[in-house]
């Protein structure tokens, strides 16, 4: 594989942990955890692909059905996210547990709808006949070398991780939500609903998520199965702490781990000279995952009110 092939695959596989871990940014700077990450995205794989399936049945072209299948995936995910928000927020439930929880519902649902929809094997995987080419914009995408960065997926995450920045930096609903994950004691006292701007956030982690789920799907040749997602959740969660919370590190790592993704998938074939074993090469980017957590979680800078259930009534 050439050096513009595995530019195209770190961008392919990193867009979804970049969206992803962008949700959980939201998430966690306003003091919740979501560990639901990864079952958000089942939801949003899952959606993407039964929606684009039965609309290409009804006669709509490719490119269409995918569009349409990735709104629906961001509203799933959104109104799918509640369930943790009431859980962590409203019932004020550890929050790592009602996020596992999630997760187990969210693949769950997902297999059945498949079996009962589809008539599929709970194992056998839905396809919806995706090719990378389809995905670059007409024009641009076959100028020599920059071409590739002319995917809309690509865009698509270079314009979340913008507007996440300004929102987060430039907007005083960031400044409210960064202030209900330090103090929300104190943002409380200053007038700011630390519920309401909590339920906010979480909901758009959803949103978010089911994006990310939806581009995770389409990265794994355009199927959706038990194994799609495969852990991308957690490793969003992982880029977050390695980017230390913040928009553009996130992205960076973001990138890093696309990178260790696609040595996973194609080490095999980019190193044939080496004897090393297949699952090895696999096995990868998790192991990195370990080792970033251990090397840099010490010295995260985690908001002051992470995974802290607020209570009015101890302020």
């Amino acid at each position: 594989m050439d050096i513009m092939g595995i530019l195209v695959n770190v961008l392919l596989f990193a867009s979804p942990l970049i969206i992803v871990a962008m949700g959980g940014l939201f998430s966690e700077r306003s003091g919740v955890v979501n560990i639901g990450l990864e079952g958000l995205m089942i939801v949003g794989a899952f959606v993407t692909t039964a929606t684009s399936l039965i609309l290409q049945d009804m006669g709509m072209s490719f490119l269409v059905s995918v569009l349409i299948g990735m709104v629906l995936a961001v509203i799933a995910g959104g109104l799918f996210s509640l369930i943790h928000a009431y859980a962590s927020i409203s019932l004020r439930a550890n929050q790592t547990i009602s996020g596992v929880a999630l997760n187990m519902l969210a693949l769950g649902v997902s297999l059945y709808l498949t079996q009962i929809l589809f008539k599929a094997k709970e194992t056998e995987p839905i396809g919806i006949g995706q090719h990378a080419s389809s995905f670059l914009i007409p024009g641009l995408g076959d100028i020599p070398v920059i071409g590739v960065f002319f995917d809309w997926r690509v865009i698509l995450v270079a314009v979340v991780v913008v507007v996440t920045w300004y929102v987060m930096y430039r907007r005083p609903f960031g400044l409210r939500l960064r202030a209900c994950g330090e103090h929300p004691s104190a943002a409380d006292s200053m007038g700011i609903n630390v519920t309401k701007m909590r339920y906010q956030a979480v909901i758009i982690s959803g949103m978010l998520a089911g994006a990310g789920g939806a581009l995770q799907m389409l990265a794994f040749a355009g199927k959706f199965a038990p194994y799609t997602i495969n852990g991308a959740g957690f490793m969003a969660l992982a880029i977050l702490v390695f980017g230390q919370w913040r928009p553009f590190s996130v992205m960076t790592a973001g990138l890093f781990f696309g990178f260790l993704r696609v040595v996973g998938v194609t080490g095999s074939s980019l190193f044939p000279g080496l004897p090393i074993p297949e699952q090895v090469y696999f096995a990868l980017p998790y192991i990195f995952v370990i080792i970033a957590l251990i090397l840099f979680s010490r010295n995260a800078t985690a908001p002051k009110a992470l995974g802290v259930p607020y209570d009015k009534g101890l302020r």
